[in-house]
């Protein structure tokens, strides 16, 4: 805690609630945004489905609307935050290094949201290159990292053996290097060019040197929305089939959300309800989802911007609301990420009290997001510090969110100031 900043606590407990402390940050950037909600529908009461939350029970859909469109942002806070620790106890915040890096730019899927991909044939399309991949990854190592975070677009000539190829060259050079690569979209579009299931898909990756499966290109399950900004993706079904094979293979897993485009918060609900759906189909030894991970859409230069489709309107608070109803939608995944990348430090910061206790990576490299407007950066002594401005205390981990130790004398990113937001 700086001498220049002024902190609070609010203590606004929900009714016959316990009463804690809610969360401390800066008077001019949270307070403003605690704001009263109406309460109306004759069927449902807020405080009862608050106490249903805090026992871990499921909330249908429509009653998650209920609750986002009508708790106070402290209540909904106070439960997410009380969900937090009963999940994980104590006063430690993870974070972890690792390098978001692409394979490829040259995509088919022709996502509205997507500034990042080329069509094929294009002068800025590229495949990246072994020579590049150690560049990256031992650049990687020197920041302290273990991991990279592989993904790209839907390439139409890129199969199987290409992918299985490279994790195979990617592991004998780096032995210790953990792939968390691809996603459920990419794994569809590989099970489709080679009429394979996706289960036969994943286990040919998986025995390449596949560690684990992020949660990329969920957006929003529905198919509604789907067909409007991503047609070319699979559907939110067979998103949904790639991670319950996943999870057959015991392969760790992710969860996301893109929200704030032209969604409505029944699906946003909807969304929830499949994802906690699949996690409880695990077998009983997978861990499935490890964490759940939701953040605005970002619409610098987008089509579904330009078309006058969506633009981002998601404000601080409602992602805060959005994390604690994570919590409260989810009780069947342990970890909540906070996306600083797309909201900032301060409103992360507000999120490690409404039920995240995660906060990410500090992404060494990072170029989809990015390219839609995200410009916001840390490098790992930044990430530390802000989680301690937040009253906890930073714990390094791997993608397994084991706790790991800092590496000693590792190098601190130079970051470019001019064209980034760096703490």
């Amino acid at each position: 805690m700086t001498a220049n900043n002024i902190y609070f606590c609010i203590r606004v407990p929900p009714p016959n609630l316990p009463d804690v402390i809610l969360f401390s940050e800066k008077i001019e950037s949270v307070a403003s945004r605690i704001v009263q909600a109406p309460r109306r529908h004759p069927d449902m009461n807020i405080s009862d489905l608050l106490h249903r939350a805090l026992r871990h029970e499921w909330l249908t859909p429509e009653e998650g609307v209920f609750l986002f469109e009508n708790a106070t942002t402290a209540e909904l806070m106070y439960v997410g935050n009380a969900m937090r620790y009963q999940h994980v106890p104590g006063n430690t915040v993870t974070w972890i290094i690792d390098r978001n890096s692409n394979t490829t730019n040259v995509c088919i899927a022709n996502c509205k949201f997507c500034n990042f991909y080329r069509r094929p044939g294009h002068d800025e399309s590229y495949i990246t290159t072994i020579e590049e991949y150690k560049q990256k990854i031992e650049e990687t190592f020197r920041f302290g990292g273990e991991q990279l975070l592989l993904q790209g677009g839907h390439h139409p000539d890129l199969g199987l053996a290409f992918y299985t190829d490279l994790f195979k060259q990617l592991k004998d050079l780096y032995p210790t290097l953990k792939l968390h690569a691809l996603g459920p979209p990419e794994v569809a579009h590989i099970a489709k060019l080679e009429k394979m299931s996706h289960y036969d898909v994943l286990k040919a990756l998986q025995e390449s040197g596949l560690d684990s499966l992020p949660g990329a290109g969920a957006e929003i399950l529905s198919d509604r929305v789907r067909r409007l900004i991503s047609k070319g993706k699979c559907g939110g079904e067979e998103w949904l089939d790639v991670m319950r094979a996943a999870h057959q293979l015991r392969l760790t897993t992710s969860a996301t959300m893109m929200f704030g485009h032209i969604e409505t918060n029944l699906e946003r609900m909807e969304h929830f309800a499949a994802m906690r759906q699949v996690q409880s189909e695990k077998p009983a030894d997978a861990k499935g989802f490890l964490a759940f991970i939701p953040w605005p859409f970002q619409d610098e230069d987008t089509i579904l911007k330009k078309i006058k489709r969506a633009r981002n309107a998601v404000t601080g608070d409602e992602y805060v609301r959005m994390i604690a109803m994570s919590r409260i939608m989810l009780p069947n995944i342990v970890n909540i990420q906070a996306s600083w990348l797309t909201v900032g430090k301060q409103i992360a910061q507000v999120c490690l009290h409404a039920g995240a206790n995660d906060w990410g990576s500090i992404m060494i490299e990072e170029n989809v997001v990015s390219a839609a407007g995200a410009r916001f950066r840390f490098t790992a002594d930044g990430i530390q510090q802000a989680i301690r401005e937040a009253g906890f205390v930073p714990q390094l981990r791997n993608q397994q969110y084991e706790y790991r130790e800092l590496p000693q004398g590792i190098m601190q990113q130079e970051l470019k100031a001019a064209g980034m937001i760096v703490d």
